[in-house]
């Protein structure tokens, strides 16, 4: 898979079952298994989601961050884990707790996702993640999700 520490996009196509306009994530860089890695979006102004938020003026939505965290951690722990160990599965959102959004993210920018494992129990993972524009932190939360197997 690429370098040690890097996906693309097409390598994170491989890993999560999301696909355009919903997947995503452009890249998932500093990736330390089972640990943390740095989520990246090149949010520009022809994403599905300016189309009608807002069209006057562009603003990323809550629930479009809160997803694309989701996104990151579940290629990091795909990513980390035994490729058998993950074959026929999927990772879910469970909870969605503090999430906090301090800044407008508008195009086009560069969305970093600063995600890390908080811990892991069986099948359910905790993590908290900050994205970040030019430094500046423009939104933060903490989630949980599982691993269930497909079509179930």
């Amino acid at each position: 898979m690429g370098n040690n520490n890097t996906l693309n996009k097409e390598q994170i196509r491989n890993l999560l079952p999301h696909r355009e306009p919903m997947l995503l994530i452009d890249e998932l860089v500093n990736i330390v298994p089972h640990k943390s890695a740095v989520g990246i979006i090149n949010v520009k102004k022809d994403s599905f989601f300016f189309q009608g938020h807002f069209p006057d003026q562009a603003v990323m939505p809550g629930v479009i961050i809160v997803e694309a965290f989701g996104q990151a951690a579940a290629a990091l722990t795909a990513y980390s884990l035994d490729p058998k160990e993950v074959e026929d599965k999927l990772v879910y959102l469970m909870s969605v707790d503090r999430a906090r959004f301090r800044k407008p993210i508008m195009p086009d920018c560069k969305l970093l996702l600063e995600i890390e494992a908080i811990r892991s129990r069986g099948r359910v993972w905790r993590y908290k993640g900050i994205a970040r524009v030019n430094g500046s932190k423009m939104a933060d939360a903490e989630w949980a999700a599982t691993i269930i197997d497909r079509n179930q």
